[in-house]
């Protein structure tokens, strides 16, 4: 994801939009706006009080938004390229009721196109009726429209009590991959996006053992996407630990995104060791993405020593999807002098599917003996 830098804002009325004065001392101003009643207030002691004292007034739709400090690098919705205009303001805009209203078009204008990384992310969340109802992580430098609704905006938020107020919303009955609009899911993914020592901590109790699994499996994505050394060390303890081999072949795929060092190690590991074949054949899958020496090692020593034959077929299929300069030599190999018939089977059929002359003159080669 994108990160974003807030801009200063004129304590003006222009064309019925109010933009209020720049935040004292030094601090992030709130964000530039258009068809948008925005509300300066400051978060207080207490945030998760404030904003039940925002909800709880909320008798129509309103946004509630603020900015915390932002994960290096691009992870979910970005505002899209930041443009100067000749007044100095930002050209990009992010609709937040269109979003809303259509439950699917398009919320960017059509002009936006991706920004370079920053340091700052915007959390905000739709109440009606006196309750949170949507949770939406933005970055990039753009000028937010709520479609004539009030924005209220809060200033000197603290990250750790945006990690513990969000963490009320994550439910893990309600966390879902394919439905990434549920509040629950939305909740996950603000917090996993903190750079605050207190995401960490909050990740690794959604992913402990008593937790329901979908969320332990949401919770090791974010932790290999967005959370750098101290996520590897959670995963890496995951797939050592966590009794359920779905939850772990989606730890072979967090680690898979990880960018640490040690990553692959362990994706190798779980290749080699998991008592799950279904495990292992994952883990095999993930390091044929990866490639390299290590990987082509491991998978080739599955295809030998497995004692699953599934698991063998699994890493037949992983070479496939090498790049071809390393997987068909290797899918040759096997089709030629594995001792088991189905794994041969395995080999011939995806050297088949991939167009190669090497695999083509294996065949003749076959075809002539």
């Amino acid at each position: 994801m994108s990160a974003l830098k807030l801009f200063g804002i004129a304590g003006i009325f222009f064309g019925g939009i109010f933009c209020g004065p720049n935040s004292a001392q030094g601090q992030s101003p709130a964000p530039e706006t258009a068809n948008t009643r925005i509300d300066l207030r400051t978060a207080g002691p207490e945030l998760r009080a404030t904003m039940k004292g925002i909800v709880a007034t909320a008798d129509s739709p309103l946004w509630i938004g603020y900015e915390v400090a932002s994960v290096p690098g691009e992870h979910g919705d970005c505002c899209g390229d930041y443009r100067e205009g000749a007044n100095g303001k930002s050209n990009s805009v992010w609709h937040l009721e269109k979003e809303h209203r259509s439950g699917g078009e398009s919320i960017q204008s059509k002009d936006d196109v991706k920004l370079e990384g920053g340091k700052d992310l915007w959390i905000l969340y739709r109440a009606d009726k006196r309750k949170i109802e949507r949770i939406r992580v933005i970055s990039g430098r753009c000028r937010l429209d709520a479609g004539g609704l009030r924005l209220i905006w809060l200033e000197d938020v603290k990250s750790k009590d945006s990690v513990a107020f969000l963490s009320e919303f994550v439910r893990g009955r309600e966390i879902s991959r394919s439905d990434e609009l549920r509040i629950s899911e939305q909740a996950l993914t603000a917090i996993a996006l903190h750079a605050d020592a207190a995401a960490d901590k909050a990740l690794e109790g959604f992913s402990a053992p008593g937790q329901p699994e979908k969320l332990r499996e949401r919770a090791s994505f974010w932790m290999g996407a967005a959370r750098g050394a101290a996520g590897r060390a959670q995963l890496e303890k995951m797939a050592r630990t966590d009794p359920s081999s779905d939850v772990r072949a989606q730890v072979s795929f967090a680690l898979y995104v990880c960018r640490e060092p040690g990553a692959t190690e362990e994706i190798i590991r779980m290749a080699r060791e998991d008592e799950s074949p279904h495990v292992r054949g994952q883990a095999l899958f993930w390091l044929a993405q990866k490639a390299g020496a290590k990987a082509e090692h491991a998978i080739t020593e599955a295809i030998t020593n497995d004692p699953d034959t599934e698991v063998k077929k699994k890493a037949v299929f992983a070479l496939s999807q090498m790049p071809k300069d390393e997987g068909v030599p290797k899918l040759i190999e096997v089709a030629e002098r594995n001792k088991n018939l189905e794994v041969r089977k395995q080999a011939m059929f995806w050297l088949g599917q991939s167009e190669d002359p090497r695999a083509l003159a294996f065949f003749e080669r076959v075809l002539k003996n």
